[in-house]
């Protein structure tokens, strides 16, 4: 799968950048483009400079709202994000349609963070944007949640996201949510920490996006997962992991092949990769709550048969009994097994529920100050008073 990928902001934009590297390191390992096209935009003219991978040309690194904002970025405001956005959406759509490989692209992945105010604030309008432009093309979005600490010490930051949240949820095909928290290590430094972050919510996309772009008939699967098969499993709220089970070569006397203690080891490598993905999902849900689920593994030709094949789809199917269960596999990893895990189409989230109920506290609480009462309402119809950035 091929996607065009668009960073809003500066944690949008830096994670972008770690797509590019992504596709750096399918290009000289496996000699494959995943990526179509790699983009950030931004209305602070210092987060763009600080980025590493993405081309440094205007037209991969583009400023927006100059007028407005004199590049120093918008402080926050993420109404003034969607303001910008509006204003210059035809400038980045003109932007983007410059890539080489923009017509072979299976459709685009917006990525910003929910508590920040350009990214926030222009993600739902460009997303709309691009889904009147491309008919025929799915529009994702990849939103990083804020850290604790932001939550607890800036009510904007959960006034942002929850507008966001609303707005993206309105508009585009899915929106992959990440929890920085859960990643979080408190012994490292901010930027060690950011790194890792990043890093560690791209990694679940190589094998998924390598898959369907192989070439090399010894890397395809029996049953190959490709793009058709990502897209119909995207859908609404979404978590995504990916799992890691290292081999390690027994010694065995001679003459002692084909033990039955190997059978066991190869079909655990599978499952503890798969554990590993489960717990390491971008947002912590109940995965009881997916409709769609999808699940990927890659490993050496020998260390893949149809007993770790249908043992994954049994523990998918155990932990994930309403979903319909998408599966392929992927003969590509040399020393590990590895599980991609995607859980899509949730009906609802905890995590993201509480964000739109803090909200409503705050806004209840400006419009109490202001004279006017909520007494006696419900949540679905106090709902209806978060705003919309579109």
């Amino acid at each position: 799968m091929k996607l065009i990928v668009i960073g809003l902001g500066q944690c949008g934009g830096r994670i972008v950048d770690r797509f590019a590297w992504l596709n750096k390191r399918a290009q000289v390992v496996r000699g494959l483009n995943v990526i179509a096209g790699a983009f950030a935009v931004n209305t602070d003219i210092a987060d763009l400079s600080g980025l590493s991978n993405i081309k440094p040309d205007y037209r991969h690194r583009i400023v927006v709202g100059g007028r407005k904002t004199e590049g120093h970025g918008v402080g926050k405001i993420s109404e003034l994000g969607a303001e910008i956005a509006r204003e210059d959406g035809d400038k980045i759509i003109d932007a983007i349609r410059t890539a080489e490989q923009f017509p072979e692209a299976d459709g685009f992945l917006l990525i910003a963070g929910a508590a920040g105010g350009t990214g926030s604030g222009s993600i739902g309008v460009l997303t709309r944007l691009l889904k009147e432009r491309y008919v025929g093309k799915p529009v994702y979005n990849l939103i990083a949640l804020p850290f604790r600490q932001e939550e607890t010490t800036e009510s904007r930051t959960i006034y942002n996201t929850a507008i966001c949240l609303k707005s993206v949820y309105l508009v585009a095909d899915a929106i992959i949510l990440v929890d920085n928290q859960r990643y979080i290590k408190k012994d490292s430094s901010i930027a060690e920490n950011l790194a890792r972050i990043n890093a560690r919510l791209v990694e679940p996309f190589y094998n998924l996006l390598c898959a369907g772009e192989e070439t090399k008939p010894k890397y395809i699967g029996s049953r190959v997962l490709d793009a058709g098969d990502i897209i119909q499993t995207l859908a609404g709220w979404t978590a995504i992991g990916t799992g890691k089970s290292l081999i390690r070569q027994r010694k065995l006397p001679l003459g002692k092949k084909n033990h039955f203690r190997d059978k066991v080891t190869e079909t655990n490598k599978g499952a503890h990769a798969m554990d590993k993905a489960l717990t390491e999902l971008s947002l912590t849900c109940d995965p009881k709550g997916a409709r769609r689920a999808l699940y990927l593994i890659s490993a050496p030709p020998g260390e893949m048969n149809m007993d770790i094949i249908k043992d994954l789809g049994d523990n998918l199917k155990a932990v994930a009994p309403n979903a319909l269960i998408r599966s392929g596999d992927y003969p590509r990893q040399k020393k590990s097994v590895d599980v991609a895990v995607i859980l899509s189409d949730f009906g609802a989230l905890g995590k993201v529920t509480n964000y739109f109920t803090k909200a409503i506290d705050l806004i209840s609480a400006i419009k109490a100050r202001q004279g006017l009462q909520y007494g006696g309402r419900e949540l679905e119809e106090i709902f209806n008073d978060i705003p919309v950035l579109l």
